[in-house]
């Protein structure tokens, strides 16, 4: 547990379990409030707690919690939509940089003793570059600022959104993957946008593209991603999210050159942790309290 955390816990409640790999919900009977990590919280697991107010997610995505089951047993869901946004956004950028770089194939030929180095080195200069942002969220609006920073122009796709700032403003998906160099991908996971990239939508991106997924790793199909990479009309990919999570021993995306992959840790800094955590222990205390919580993801039942 982070420093600050235990004592935080210590003066507002009782904490309940520790629970185990073998059973994680062990003394959940008497719960009130549960900040909701990676577990999923279904039915069945409502159903053990009888007591139970209200879920509160340490992130942005929800899809663990089975909202309709929530709903009808009157317990609030919240998320965290700001606690993870500067993190990410960093990661973002590592992610998009990492992949341009062709850091790891440098590193491996380096550490391989191999010759010719700066000779056979092939990399990308973002200046000047096109960042096509899919959603533009709290998340893409930041990595916008960075992008811009380094010189890129952006550009982003949001059916729901009106307002794009600095960022140009595009009609539809195809068009924005046709015309960007970097496609970077921060829209939540639901059954509309599940597999949403998929073959056609990676052989629309521009040759010698380079795509980023740090949103949910359900958006992609990852077979259409490693046969675009195979083929060399993509550059390379960064992945903070995947699917399965962690991808297993062998899989076609591990080990490549062109391809980064971190374990679903994009808003996993010291400081993404603790704001995650407050934010929805705050949540928590506010439902228990009688008030109304910041970030209701079902509000028809504080209704």
């Amino acid at each position: 547990m982070l420093p600050g955390v235990a004592d935080a816990v210590d003066s507002h409640c009782v904490a309940l379990g520790p629970g185990s790999a073998r059973e994680p919900f062990f003394d959940i009977e008497s719960a009130e409030g549960i900040v909701a990590g990676d577990l999923v919280y279904d039915a069945a697991v409502m159903d053990l707690a009888p007591r139970l107010q209200v879920i509160a997610r340490t992130g942005i995505g929800f899809d663990k919690v089975d909202l309709a089951a929530a709903t009808k047993r009157g317990i609030n869901v919240c998320n965290t939509p700001s606690g993870p946004t500067l993190s990410t956004a960093e990661h973002t950028m590592t992610l998009i940089l990492m992949v341009a770089k062709s850091v790891k194939q440098s590193e491996r030929r380096l550490a391989a003793g191999q010759e010719g180095l700066y000779a056979r080195h092939d990399a990308i200069e973002l200046d000047e570059k096109m960042l096509g942002l899919v959603g533009f969220g709290r998340i893409a609006r930041r990595v916008a600022g960075a992008a811009a920073a380094l010189g890129m122009n952006v550009q982003a796709f949001d059916p729901y959104l009106d307002n794009f700032g600095e960022a140009g403003r595009v009609e539809n998906l195809e068009k924005l993957l046709k015309t960007s160099d970097v496609v970077s991908v921060h829209i939540p996971l639901t059954d509309d946008t599940r597999l949403m990239f998929g073959p056609a939508q990676f052989k629309a991106m521009k040759p010698g593209a380079i795509f980023i997924n740090t949103a949910r790793g359900g958006l992609v199909d990852h077979g259409a991603l490693s046969a675009a990479l195979d083929s060399g009309h993509l550059f390379g990919a960064g992945l903070d999210v995947t699917d399965p999570e962690p991808l297993p021993a062998g899989h076609p995306l591990l080990g490549r050159d062109d391809v980064v992959i971190t374990p679903h840790v994009a808003s996993g800094t010291r400081e993404g942790k603790m704001r995650l955590f407050n934010l929805a222990f705050e949540q928590v205390l506010q439902v228990i309290s009688g008030a109304r919580p910041a970030n209701l993801v079902n509000p028809e039942v504080w209704q």
